[in-house]
């Protein structure tokens, strides 16, 4: 064992205890980022199939590919900045603006991505798909 200062952890201990709040978070930001990724590119497949939006299924699936990895690390950032911030102290409050970022994160991207404006959709009036529930706005 080696001297060091009184109450300063030995070289032997350091590292072997619990992971950290950021790799914790880390972990939780890949997660739920991952299941956002799949979540929200499946209702804009979803939806352009629906709508008939895009040049065919070739063409929407190579963007939906595209698109994934970059929503999965748009997902993951504020669940590793709430848990290694806020969750230090306020773990439930941590938890509850990551599930609301979450939320309201699928649902700009579906609605902005998924339903564009500008796109003439005979098929979805107002690019709507029929599926779409009447009480979240678009």
């Amino acid at each position: 064992m080696e001297a060091g200062p009184p109450g300063a952890p030995s070289r032997e201990l350091r590292g072997t205890g619990a992971p950290s709040r950021g790799l914790r978070g880390a972990g939780v930001g890949i997660l739920f980022g991952g299941l956002t990724a799949a979540v929200s590119v499946t209702a804009i497949g979803r939806a352009w199939a629906a709508c008939d939006i895009g040049g065919g299924a070739a063409a929407n699936g190579m963007t939906l590919l595209i698109l994934t990895p970059l929503v999965w690390v748009a997902a993951a950032l504020p669940w590793i900045v709430l848990r290694g911030t806020l969750g230090r102290r306020h773990h439930r409050a941590a938890w509850a603006a990551g599930l609301l970022t979450t939320l309201c994160l699928t649902w700009f991207l579906v609605t902005w991505l998924g339903m564009p404006d500008s796109y003439p959709a005979p098929l979805c009036p107002g690019n709507v798909p029929p599926w779409w529930p009447s009480f979240l706005p678009t």
